[in-house]
């Protein structure tokens, strides 16, 4: 039976990304289905006492989470998909800036429609994002950030992965998250990261 499992991401986190490359590689060697859904860090630190330099890169975030949260609302789940693909390839490995242009960029890539971008630079999409956000929160609650994954209805936030593994590495760490994931009294595995991001 294929495993449904639901993928929520703010496009500008790039463990996010590293974790989004392993879970599409399980889709190869496991039998399993990912939808992909947006949340937002601007909205998970809204209120938060933070650093005024990390304040300042989580507010640069919200134009990438509104086109995210736009393209699920205008294109649906599989597109979202795609365009995540898209600008998250020129986000990270990239280097591109977060930025109205980068998310021309990405929908472009896409054929989407160019107009998008401008329209991210307004509140249009925020109701949604916020709708979006609460699912993810509901699930796994505000002190953790992304990306959250639920698996057969239960869900975490993670894992923090790099490099993202690759083949029946992808599948046998699946596996593992699919059992700590499935019971209910389990909530943490932790230890302190000694690389970055590696990208591919």
């Amino acid at each position: 039976m294929t495993t449904q499992v639901d993928f929520w991401f703010d496009p500008t986190c790039p463990w996010a990304w590293m974790t989004s490359r392993w879970i599409l590689e399980v889709e190869k060697v496991r039998d399993a289905k990912v939808t992909f859904h947006t949340m937002s860090l601007y909205i998970l630190n809204e209120g938060r006492d933070l650093d005024p330099g990390y304040r300042e890169r989580i507010d640069a975030t919200l134009v990438a989470s509104r086109a995210a949260a736009a393209v699920q609302k205008l294109h649906g789940h599989d597109v979202l998909r795609d365009f995540y693909t898209a600008l998250g390839i020129r986000l990270h490995p990239g280097g591109e800036p977060v930025a109205v242009e980068t998310v021309a960029a990405a929908l472009a890539d896409c054929g989407l429609e160019a107009g998008i971008a401008e329209r991210v630079t307004t509140d249009e999409f925020d109701t949604d994002l916020r709708a979006y956000q609460k699912v993810a929160q509901d699930l796994v609650g505000t002190d953790v950030g992304t990306p959250v994954i639920r698996v057969n209805g239960m869900a975490l936030f993670g894992p923090v992965i790099s490099p993202a593994p690759k083949g029946e590495a992808a599948g046998e760490l699946f596996d593992g998250f699919v059992k700590v994931t499935a019971y209910p009294g389990f909530f943490e595995l932790k230890r302190s990261r000694d690389v970055g991001p590696i990208f591919e």
